[in-house]
């Protein structure tokens, strides 16, 4: 037992030597101000002990000179006690930092996390890459999640053709956008989803008089929209509420709706269905979708985002009702193509009802092509994991071997194990961020 709890403690010893030295890890900017505090700590001892060799050398002789001279090592050679007070005099000075560092950064810190942690991971996601993501709906929440944390210049931009549900009577009853998908890409964006999101994200239940299927964060930016006189105003301050570290900006502030031919199964004639909401609801396969009115103009920091990007992420998302809808801005999809960014677009993993039932992934890139032409991403990023359950009326989305003909592909597992119809939104975002490392990525066989 004895030797198990000496093993032990030189064990944890050895993990808090290696602890506190990760805090000379490059790139955290710790190193310069210990250095400058330490050269200060310096001086300070030089004129302490200009003052104390000046009473050693006059002073009588005394008592206690004798034990000055002891407990200066005098005994031992000036090299040595040069070594042994200056380790000292190290250990004391990063001691007495770490422990203010730790009482400073304590109340900010999320429990069981260290300074040294936190510290780290702040400086390598300022320092990551910009990111601008473009769609709306859940499955750009997902992503969020997963590249926050490799980079804090995150920008989503979502659309506002929304006109159903919460979003939807707050577009009727105020004439303002639709705040629906902005509210859920900042409440993923967040730098602490815990009590202030939930609360963003509470949705009051029915029989609330006035307040039936409203969430709490659409009523949010919307008073602000109000107080600020500016929609834009309203997220970017919501945004700091919620201490989000990326941006979350409309495709346009015109108050666009979402049109769709839609033909009906079985028959050779179209129906043309006006409202994002009820596309999804119509019986029938989606022809075409369009905006009205037609070529409004893109939000110009949405431009700038896009033109300023090391990459641009199109999807996941609903393909007629979250992705189209920011393409078919003219300039927003003329600004993805002028940037120099890495251009990935991210295929569904299942169908979805209403919207793309039999469709594979070829069909989602010819559905692109076909409303805003060719040439708007670099690569597909595509699922080739299969193996999971999928509700019912809702198929696995897979890939043509003519894919690889016109598209650089890469696939792998994205599969979320608890929900296997949507993507895993940290395998995702690892993909991301190694195809943006790599540039070209290695290209998988399908």
């Amino acid at each position: 037992m004895e030797i198990k709890s000496e093993d032990n403690w030189l064990s944890d010893l050895g993990g808090k030597f290696r602890q506190s030295l990760r805090w000379l890890t490059p790139g955290l900017g710790v190193k310069r101000w210990l250095l400058l505090v330490m050269l200060g700590i310096t001086f300070l001892g030089v004129g302490l002990a200009i003052l104390i060799l000046d009473v050693y050398r006059t002073a009588p002789e005394t008592w206690w000179l004798p034990i000055i001279s002891f407990a200066s090592l005098r005994f031992l050679p000036r090299y040595l006690r040069a070594i042994i007070f200056g380790g000292i005099g190290i250990s004391l000075v990063i001691t007495g930092i770490w422990g203010i560092n730790h009482s400073l950064m304590a109340p900010f810190l999320k429990p069981g996390s260290k300074v040294v942690d936190a510290l780290a991971g702040h400086r390598r996601r300022r320092r990551g890459p910009r990111i601008t993501v473009i769609g709306g709906g859940h499955g750009l929440s997902v992503l969020i999640r997963g590249l926050k944390n490799y980079s804090n210049n995150i920008t989503a931009i979502v659309t506002v053709a929304d006109d159903g549900g919460s979003s939807g009577k707050l577009r009727k009853s105020f004439g303002i956008l639709p705040p629906g998908d902005i509210r859920n890409c900042l409440a993923a964006m967040s730098n602490d989803e815990a009590m202030l999101t939930q609360l963003f994200q509470y949705r009051f239940p029915n029989g609330s008089s006035g307040l039936d299927g409203h969430s709490f964060g659409n009523l949010f930016i919307s008073a602000l929209s109000d107080i600020t006189g500016s929609f834009e105003e309203a997220v970017a301050e919501s945004g700091r509420v919620l201490s989000v570290s990326g941006r979350v900006l409309p495709s346009t502030l015109h108050n666009v709706q979402l049109v769709a031919d839609v033909r009906l199964p079985h028959l050779m004639s179209e129906v043309r269905v006006a409202g994002e909401s009820q596309i999804p609801e119509t019986d029938g396969k989606v022809r075409r979708v369009w905006l009205e009115p037609n070529s409004p103009p893109a939000f110009p920091q949405a431009i700038k985002a896009l033109l300023t990007a090391d990459a641009i992420v199109i999807g996941p998302g609903s393909l007629y009702t979250s992705l189209l809808p920011n393409l078919l801005v003219p300039d927003i999809a003329d600004a993805i193509r002028s940037s120099r960014a890495l251009k990935l677009y991210i295929c569904n993993v299942a169908s979805q009802v209403g919207e793309t039932e039999g469709y594979s992934c070829d069909d989602h890139i010819e559905a692109i092509n076909n409303h805003v032409g060719k040439g708007l991403f670099d690569i597909v990023i595509a699922n080739n994991n299969f193996t999971g359950k999928l509700p019912d009326g809702i198929e696995w989305i897979t890939m043509d071997e003519q894919l690889k003909m016109y598209s650089a592909v890469y696939s792998a597992d994205l599969v979320d194990p608890n929900n296997p119809w949507r993507h895993d939104g940290e395998a995702l975002s690892q993909v991301i961020i190694d195809l943006l490392e790599e540039r070209t990525g290695p290209l998988v066989e399908l």
